[in-house]
């Protein structure tokens, strides 16, 4: 499995960024082609301190493969430049693959 993270600085409008986010960005972003599971919250905490980050989103798609080909495709193109539309304080995007444990 290959995940896709978007970590969210704080914007300069919470309530805008929340009610864009749910209304309309989730929307483009979860019909990208491949993917597998999504989740996102509004509530990240660190253990220590405030947290540098207002929300994040994880994504999960087969493998790198179909990760890039959703980025490649109408709606992720789409869902990339509606970033702009909400996230004012920045946006932190990485990917990597995903191990499962157990314990």
């Amino acid at each position: 499995m290959h995940r896709l993270l978007v970590l969210y600085p704080k914007p300069a409008d919470p309530d805008h960024f929340r009610d864009y986010y749910v209304a309309n960005h989730l929307p483009l972003a979860t019909k990208m082609p491949g993917l597998l599971a999504w989740r996102y919250s509004f509530d990240v905490a660190a253990n220590n301190g405030e947290s540098p980050y207002f929300a994040v989103f994880e994504a999960d798609f087969a493998d790198a493969a179909a990760l890039a080909a959703a980025q490649a495709s109408q709606q992720g193109q789409l869902a990339a430049a509606d970033v702009a539309n909400y996230a004012t304080g920045g946006v932190v995007v990485i990917d990597y693959p995903a191990q499962d444990g157990t314990s």
